[in-house]
């Protein structure tokens, strides 16, 4: 089994709803440059060849701690992970603008995800970590 984990600094920006023009579709800009930014990542840290067989994807995603939770009493829930944002931005949202950003840089395609656990925490670090699992057959 390989593994490569790696973290992705920095608020993470959900997948928004593509925009639909007289001109065609497109991607928001706050998607798109997040996407960007994911890639850019990535590519520090991606195998010399694209990956080909199935993916497990862990994407951990830690939001900013909103002030209303900065009390003694939130702070130890938070740090015990006992109190988790039930908020927006979805999780999926949030998942699915890491693994576009993903594709063609550490794998083919988003299909070869096989299995996904996608989970939101709170923390003063936002910051997205990613494990990918994969067997070379």
């Amino acid at each position: 089994m390989n593994v490569l984990t790696f973290e992705i600094p920095g608020d993470v920006q959900a997948q928004q709803r593509p925009r639909v023009t007289q001109n065609g579709t497109f991607d928001p800009k706050e998607s798109k440059d997040y996407k960007s930014f994911v890639r850019l990542v990535a590519s520090q840290v991606a195998p010399k060849s694209l990956i080909t067989e199935e993916i497990k994807l862990t994407v951990d995603v830690y939001l900013r701690i909103p002030k209303k939770y900065h009390t003694k009493p939130k702070m130890a829930l938070i740090n015990a992970g006992d109190l988790r944002p039930t908020t927006k931005p979805d999780i999926d949202n949030l998942a699915k603008g890491i693994k576009d950003g993903l594709s063609k840089v550490i794998w083919r395609d988003d299909s070869q995800v096989t299995e996904l656990v996608a989970r939101k925490w709170y923390s003063d670090n936002p910051r997205a970590e990613v494990t990918i699992e994969w067997s070379e057959k």
